[in-house]
This record gives structure tokens, C-alpha cells and sequence, in this order.
């Protein structure tokens, strides 16, 4: 059984008297894909702010590798191999799709490997390649996912997070971003996927929370959640 690469122990996130996250405990083994599920509101986001150290816990542990990420500064936090894809991309629109993704690369280990990492990008999204001089702002949105998640795979990150990555995406292309994070993963990285489109994500990740005010409401295996009735009938529409 692969060792755990995150976990978190009785995890709270309160802002003011509204807790956000209400002691969430759970873990994620190195070379996994798992998911947070659930409806809008549920502490999602906030969760994946908290582990890239965007957000401090209020309470609780939440360790990487024997490093306690709770009193981490953020930057160190990317030095460890954390890589954020954040809700809505937060691109460089003026800049062109290379220096974005030269962005991804800024931290100290990752620079001498500038160009192989380049190219392992390249290789994984060849539009990317297509459009490394074209700014970045001009592209469909599926680009931009594209660049995004490329951008992340800069730092040669061992974990990579995914916050809503379909979001404003036609079908097409979120068939074609989780195709993405199976092709990724077979590299060897872990991945956690925080997603509302739960029939698409359940069908490419190994286990998934499902988040509900702030509480882990119920845990498993993907394709369980997915032959689940009352997962079916409150997520999935049948």
C-alpha cells in the first residue's frame, strides 16, 4: 500500500463563526487520483487553498511528507512539490503562452530543467507548442485550461492540485481535460481534483470525498460513488 503524500487531521477552516471546513480528516497516497466532490458552499476551494497555503487552518494537521504544512509560507509550500491550479486559471492574458508557462518554472529547482520540463509540456499539449507565441488571453478556454495545467506541471510538481477544471468548458473539452488527468497521472504524479461535474470526475480518479458543510459526508471508491443510488439521485441527476 503507497504511503501517504498529504494528510489531513481534524482540519478547520473558520471564518469568524462560519466554519468552512468543519474537521476534515483524510488522506492522499502517493500516485493516487482522488476527488472532492459535493454541492457549491461545501469547503471545497477553501480546502485546496489551505494545503497550497493560501488560506491558515484554524485548527487541526495537515502534513506532507513529514512537513507540517499549516506553518509553511506558501512559496516553500510550492518547493515542496505542490503545484495549484486555481478555480478560473488566473493566466497572464497579456503574455504569451511560453512566458506563462516560464512562469511555472520560477522556483530554484526547477530552473536548470527549464527545457526538458518544457518539453514534457509540449509533448503532453502539443496546441501548447502551437500557440507558444500567442497570447495567452486570446485563447479558448479550453487553451487556457490547457496552459494552466501546463504552467503547474512547470515546477515538476509530486502533487498536483485541480480546482474545478471543466468549469465554462463545452463538453467536449471536459471530456478532453480529464483525458488529460489520466494521461498525467500515468506519469507517476498525484493528483487531487476538487470538481462539481461528478459523473466525469468519478470516472477518472481512484477514491472521492464527497464535502458537505464543511463535514466529509461519505468516502470510497470512485466507482462506487458512482453505482451509489443516493449519490446518483442527488449528484448525478437519475
Amino acid at each position: 500500500m503507497a504511503e501517504d503524500i498529504l494528510s489531513f487531521g481534524d482540519v478547520v477552516v473558520a471564518f469568524g463563526a462560519l466554519r468552512a471546513v468543519d474537521g476534515v480528516t483524510m488522506s492522499v497516497p502517493h500516485g493516487e487520483r482522488r476527488a472532492i466532490i459535493g454541492p457549491n458552499g461545501a469547503g471545497k476551494t477553501t480546502l485546496m487553498r489551505v494545503i497550497s497555503g493560501l488560506i491558515r487552518p484554524t485548527a487541526g494537521t495537515l502534513v506532507m511528507e513529514g512537513v507540517d504544512l499549516a506553518t509553511t509560507p506558501a512559496h516553500r509550500i510550492v518547493e515542496l512539490g505542490v503545484a495549484h491550479v486555481p478555480e478560473s486559471r488566473r493566466l497572464f492574458p497579456r503574455m504569451t503562452v511560453e512566458d506563462n508557462l516560464r512562469m511555472g518554472g520560477f522556483v530554484p529547482s526547477a530552473r536548470p530543467k527549464f527545457h526538458r520540463q518544457l518539453e514534457v509540456v509540449y509533448e503532453l499539449f502539443p496546441r501548447m507548442r502551437e500557440r507558444r507565441h500567442q497570447l495567452a488571453g486570446s485563447m479558448s478556454g479550453g487553451e487556457q485550461q490547457m496552459c494552466a495545467i501546463g504552467r503547474a506541471l512547470m515546477s515538476e510538481p509530486k502533487l498536483l492540485l485541480l480546482d474545478e477544471p471543466s468549469a465554462g468548458l463545452a463538453p467536449v473539452l471536459v471530456e478532453q481535460v480529464f483525458q488529460l488527468v489520466d494521461r498525467i497521472r500515468a506519469s507517476g504524479l498525484t493528483v487531487l481534483i476538487v470538481e462539481q461535474n461528478v459523473q466525469q470526475v468519478l470516472r477518472v480518479v481512484d477514491r472521492a470525498y464527497l464535502l458537505k458543510t464543511g463535514h466529509i459526508q461519505t468516502a470510497g471508491r470512485a466507482a462506487d460513488l458512482l453505482a451509489s443510488d443516493s449519490i446518483r439521485a442527488a449528484y448525478l441527476g437519475v
